[in-house]
């Protein structure tokens, strides 16, 4: 969703690299460039003008002018206005000190709210609680339906005396569920209210009997996240009307600018406290300011990936798999590569996981072909070959090949590629175990792949020089210019530098992302 925005922040912060210091003209220049950033990604006004506001007050100060690196100091600055705007610090739900705990969700209809009711048991399920889903929408055509299928889907409870479509008390069947929950020992009441196509009386008297008469510990408003500036309208008159404590963001994964929602929280004064991403019932989790700024920004979200890598991955089987490698790799088998790739597969979508990891924001269009698809195919050809095959890929022959392809409904060449691939596999992470760096790497320090020890250099040969007179004469004198130049004039064609990265430039002149630096 925030893809332009990170775009245009990335060209922006790019201009300013290579600068020793900063000037006034230099630091209005980024400004006016960030406020049509965010301008363009429909971030409300007010909240553009403060954040312009205080970049500009900040990088005027001693804290740009003495530093080393100003561009860098520049990000930071952006980085923690990014993580003010959008909330500051993480919010966590309120529980009740005697359950249940009463969650109310309230919005527009059409935003979402019943399939992140679901989303949210879900979750509060996989965090050891026992929700109950409350069908208190009786307006809308098979509403309750819906309800119960979501909560089927997730597995949770679900109340619904109610057939509604019309029929029924929605703050009569609030009421009651309280003292359902208390009956059935559930600990958390998810209550999903109507929801109307616009701001109207009747909604929000409706939604404020309901709140009167089951005194919820939490109202979160359910956002859109793609509807625009009307977002922020829609929050304040819900804000008047009910009086929500916390903002969920729903269809955060569109195409949208989205910057409005983003706004919100500015706005209201309420936190955004959950996020939806996904269709599935586990594309949804806890909203965190500071990791949503790293991604705008292109830094990444390295602490959600580690999470996500934690629920999944179990450390019994890890160390395992670690002590299969750092063997030599010889008992890493295809079993052990499919098992690897189906633990990847439970964290989510290939592209979703590889745009968590720093300076992924250069190849999104790459990361964005990846089909999910391809890792179910190479799950059939390994599932198409015999235990002793997938022991020993070594004895996969012309005509097993042959046979695993038809079994597995692939050609030929997928299946050699799958065997190429996962010796090569193999190999490097047999490498990385032990400590020998990755393989075809020669000349960097503890990578590996370097040449063997006691075997001389050759020396470089001399270049011929030809035959022909005058030929040879504008070779000569082609030569001593470029020793009069020097290494500085030994530059790439494509961008004027050496190493591709611009004239006078050097490896060392990179700068990894905090994240990513951590992470090593």
């Amino acid at each position: 969703m925030f893809d332009t925005l990170s775009d245009r922040l990335a060209a922006t912060f790019k201009n300013l690299r290579g600068k020793g210091r900063l000037s006034e003209a230099d630091i209005d220049a980024t400004a006016r460039e960030i406020r049509i950033a965010l301008l363009e990604a429909d971030v409300a006004l007010p909240v553009v003008r403060a954040f312009i506001k205080q970049v500009k007050d900040r990088a005027m100060g001693s804290e740009v002018s003495g530093a080393l690196n100003p561009a860098q100091q520049i990000i930071k600055i952006v980085n923690e206005e990014l993580i003010s705007i959008l909330g500051g610090e993480t919010r966590r739900l309120r529980y009740a000190k005697t359950g249940p705990t009463v969650i109310m969700l309230a919005g527009l209809q059409g935003a979402g709210k019943t399939t992140l009711a679901g989303k949210l048991g879900h979750w509060l399920k996989s965090q050891k609680h026992t929700p109950l889903l409350v069908a208190c929408d009786l307006q809308r055509p098979n509403a309750v339906t819906q309800l119960g299928v979501v909560a089927e889907r997730a597995g949770v409870a679900f109340y619904g005396p109610q057939p509604g479509n019309g029929v029924g008390d929605p703050v009569q069947v609030a009421r009651d569920s309280i003292e359902y929950a208390k009956q059935k020992q559930y600990d958390v009441v998810i209550v999903d209210t109507a929801g109307r196509l616009g701001i109207d009386a009747e909604l929000m008297q409706q939604a404020a009997d309901i709140r009167a008469a089951v005194d919820p510990d939490e109202v979160l408003f359910v956002v859109d996240a793609m509807i625009g500036q009307d977002a922020v309208t829609t929050a304040q008159a819900f804000l008047e009307g009910v009086d929500f404590t916390g903002v969920v963001l729903s269809k955060l994964d569109g195409d949208a600018r989205g910057g409005a929602a983003l706004s919100v929280a500015h706005v209201t004064g309420r936190q955004i406290m959950f996020a939806s991403n996904g269709e599935k019932v586990g594309d949804f989790d806890a909203f965190h300011p500071d990791r949503m700024a790293s991604r705008i920004l292109g830094m990444g979200d390295m602490l959600s990936l580690i999470e996500k890598a934690e629920q999944t991955f179990s450390q019994d089987e890890a160390e395992k798999m670690a002590a299969k490698l750092q063997g030599g790799g010889k008992d890493f088998t295809l079993d052990d590569f499919l098992s690897q790739l189906e633990q990847v597969q439970k964290m989510g979508s290939i592209s979703k996981l590889l745009g968590m990891l720093p300076g992924m924001g250069q190849i999104r269009e790459q990361i964005n072909n990846i089909d999910d698809k391809d890792v179910n195919r190479v799950g059939a050809i390994i599932k198409s070959m015999t235990p002793a095959e997938r022991t020993d890929p070594k004895i996969i022959n012309g005509s097993r090949r042959l046979r695993i392809a038809k079994g597995s409904g692939v050609g030929v060449g997928e299946v050699n590629n799958l065997v190429e691939r996962f010796f090569d596999a193999r190999k490097m992470m047999s490498a990385m175990a032990s400590g020998k760096g990755i393989p075809g790497m020669p000349g960097m320090p503890g990578m590996g792949g370097g040449k063997k020890a006691g075997k001389k250099a050759q020396p470089a040969k001399g270049r011929k020089k030809s035959g022909n007179p005058l030929k040879r004469a504008q070779e000569e004198q082609a030569a001593a210019e470029r020793r009069a130049l020097g290494p500085a004039g030994a530059q790439s064609p494509a961008d004027g530098g050496a190493f591709g990265i611009g004239a006078g430039k050097g490896p060392a002149d990179f700068e990894l992302p905090k994240e990513f630096k951590d992470l090593l």
